[in-house]
């Protein structure tokens, strides 16, 4: 993101946790700003923190990251309601796709094919592994709110389901501020084709991004 910046001649503004001062993106980009303590919920996680950075910037754009708030609709009404522009879909289309189980029920509402998996939130082992069961392993615990591929967890047989279960629920907490699960069939030999295409208005737009889960900026022109 901070290339394309630089190469579009866009002045870039990172934000960082304290423990992350030394990140590559801190370093590359034009201008850092410190968000507060290591801890997500106190600095990524933390909505007034990353507004008052873009405000105090003086940012006209809002990039939100990989992973993080990248899918909370609330974040992106926040930033909108600011009058600050976020570079991403209107928050209602975050709202329905942000949740990964809302999104695979409108897919399949739409007569989408989806992998097989739970019929929601899976707030127990027990449920997991009674999903896991019917969906048949190896499966994937998948951080319902989740992103960049944290917070999920290929589980081989029954027995690891529940260590697993533990500690996709722990990074999901951490990074998302939500422990909700779902469980997803694991594809052993998928090929991976993503295209995200966003009709807005009577305009439409192809986006394929990539860059660290861990890395959020702000942009000025």
């Amino acid at each position: 993101m901070i290339r394309a910046c630089r190469a579009l001649g866009v002045h870039a503004i990172a934000v960082y946790s304290e423990a992350d001062r030394d990140w590559p993106h801190v370093r590359d980009a034009d201008e850092a700003v410190a968000i507060g303590p290591a801890p997500a919920r106190e600095s990524y996680l933390d909505m007034g923190r990353l507004l008052e950075a873009a405000r105090a910037s003086g940012a006209e754009a809002v990039h939100p990251g990989y992973g993080f708030l990248s899918e909370n609709w609330r974040f992106a009404q926040r930033v909108r309601g600011g009058g600050t522009r976020l570079d991403r879909s209107p928050w209602p289309v975050i709202r329905d796709m942000g949740d990964k189980v809302g999104a695979r029920r409108l897919m399949a509402a739409a007569g989408v094919p989806v992998v097989p998996g739970s019929e929601g939130v899976v707030e127990t082992v027990d449920a997991a592994r009674e999903a896991a069961a019917r969906v048949g392993y190896p499966v994937f615990l998948k951080a319902a709110a989740g992103g960049g591929g944290i917070g999920m967890a290929r589980v081989a047989d029954e027995s690891a389901l529940a260590p697993a279960f533990a500690t996709a629920q722990r990074r999901s907490q951490a990074a998302f501020g939500t422990a909700a699960l779902f469980v997803e069939r694991f594809l052993e030999a998928p090929r991976h084709i993503e295209v995200q295409v966003m009709g807005i208005g009577t305009a439409a737009s192809c986006t394929c991004t990539s860059a660290s889960a861990r890395s959020s900026g702000a942009t000025r022109s």
